[in-house]
């Protein structure tokens, strides 16, 4: 095994060689990290076979809190698996939220506006900006605002969490009633979010899984202990993965356009990844906490790129060849096609 192979085969499972349909994509990758709308789209675009359409590309799917405590697009069918029996499904315990010791909203206002809000929804009040002006209609305080709608997720993320609500799949910020659906015991949905990752991942090392899960190596190691998993070594480092490897995958593509918070980026270890040089890893993981989209060229970023009214915009780490840029262009063009006029490189 090389480091071009492993590319080859990590590229192939993640539908970045070899397109996939919309629901195939979001199950295999364990959803699609969306702090941001368009990069959740622009993701499925560059890993589906035929373009989704973008009016209607949420069909069959949901948007909730998921993997290391963010917000992903899923399938609504994995909504048990992603949103696993905690002890709070349907659960209407709500313990009120305190700062220092001071009472911000008590048990009983929380409660209410939980029912309020869910209510609400039901009643086809969607929007953040009119389920904030409903509350406020009732008697929300300025203190109890503060917790409900903040920033951070207030109150409508346990309602998500719990089963209640599911964000709609579109950037500005709605809500709609979640289907009913039954849990899966915690255990055996973290199992099986491993054994997704393992599949169509993988293959990866200890530290590549618990850093894509946020959890510890020793746990990752108990989860593999229950799976049929196969392993092998290169540069000193043990990548394991599920299934079946052959030597006939797709070559490394010469050009991609990776989304931000794209799964080729978060799959792996950051400070170790096989596709990001480490003197660009700001230019990619910034310290605000944002995975800007990055520029893949033959297997490896080499900078990172931006689109506005038909402009595309390369902010260069390196040097890029004319050979590189003709691939560029025709990747550009066949994504963006009559949405694209111009290319601008620029220097990092």
């Amino acid at each position: 095994m090389t480091i071009e192979e492993l590319k080859r085969i990590q590229l192939y499972r993640q539908h970045l060689s070899m397109p996939a349909d919309k629901i195939t994509v979001v199950r295999d990758l364990c959803g699609l990290q969306c702090q941001f709308m368009a990069n959740a789209y622009h993701s499925l675009r560059i890993r589906c076979a035929d373009d989704p359409d973008p009016d209607c590309w949420g069909e069959g799917l949901v948007k909730n809190w998921s993997l290391r405590g963010t917000v992903h697009v899923f399938a609504e069918e994995d909504l048990p698996l992603f949103k696993y029996d905690d002890g709070f499904y349907r659960s209407e315990r709500w313990l009120g939220v305190t700062d220092h010791g001071r009472p911000w909203v008590s048990p009983q206002r929380e409660r209410f506006f939980a029912d309020y809000i869910v209510q609400s929804v039901a009643a086809g009040i969607e929007t953040r900006d009119d389920l904030r002006n409903a509350c406020r209609s009732v008697g929300m305080t300025l203190t109890e605002e503060s917790f409900i709608f903040n920033g951070w997720g207030g109150l409508l993320r346990p309602l998500c969490e719990r089963g209640f609500l599911t964000y709609k799949v579109q950037e500005k910020k709605a809500f709609a009633i979640a289907p009913e659906y039954v849990p899966m015991p915690k255990k055996e949905a973290l199992t099986e979010q491993m054994r997704r990752y393992l599949t169509h991942i993988a293959p990866a090392t200890l530290r590549d899984i618990a850093y894509f899960f946020g959890c510890s190596q020793t746990y990752v190691k108990q989860i593999l202990q229950t799976l049929p998993v196969q392993s092998f070594s290169l540069d000193g480092a043990e990548y394991f993965y599920m299934g079946e490897l052959n030597g006939n995958y797709p070559p490394i593509p010469g050009c991609v356009f990776l989304a931000g918070f794209d799964q080729l980026m978060l799959g792996y270890e950051k400070k170790h990844s096989k596709y990001l040089p480490q003197e660009y890893l700001r230019g990619i993981f910034n310290l605000a906490g944002i995975v800007m989209p990055g520029l893949l060229l033959n297997g490896s970023i080499a900078g990172r790129w931006k689109r506005k009214n038909k402009k595309l915009e390369i902010i260069c780490f390196r040097t890029i060849t004319l050979k590189e840029k003709k691939a560029i262009k025709d990747k550009a063009q066949s994504i963006w096609r009559n949405d694209l006029k111009t290319i601008q490189y620029l220097a990092l």
